[in-house]
């Protein structure tokens, strides 16, 4: 069992950055896949966006269209943890973040087997 806790999210303008961590309990962290997905308001659970991946041990990695060049992920296993460095914010960024762990990873929900509670990110124009 894996639990996993976000922080870092908040209320920002347009144009700035946030770093969101992601840490995670119990044993064995480099062997999961980590991914953030996002829901934003109003959207349902089963349509949480794809922001990121990233493999065990960092080899692997991908991004959406829409935050390619903006959003980096990045993992430290000495700290069972998982980040998202998030540049040059916008509006559309806004919705609740979650990290989740897999061992099949990818950008689909289905191969993730935990999920965290989120953290809000907030982008005022």
């Amino acid at each position: 069992q894996v639990q996993l806790v976000e922080s870092g999210g908040g209320l920002v303008h347009a144009g700035s950055s946030l770093r969101l961590s992601c840490t995670a309990s119990g044993r064995a962290f480099s062997t999961y896949k980590m991914a953030w997905f996002r829901q934003a308001p109003g959207k349902e659970r089963k349509d949480r966006e794809f922001v990121s991946f990233i493999s065990g041990r960092g080899g692997e990695i991908q991004y959406a269209d829409s935050v390619n060049g903006r959003f980096t992920i990045s993992r430290d296993n000495t700290k069972n943890t998982v980040f998202l460095q998030t540049n040059s914010l916008k509006p559309d960024d806004t919705a609740v973040y979650y990290c989740a762990a897999g061992e099949l990873g990818t950008t689909s929900m289905r191969n993730y087997d935990f999920w965290g509670q989120g953290t809000q990110v907030t982008v005022s124009s």
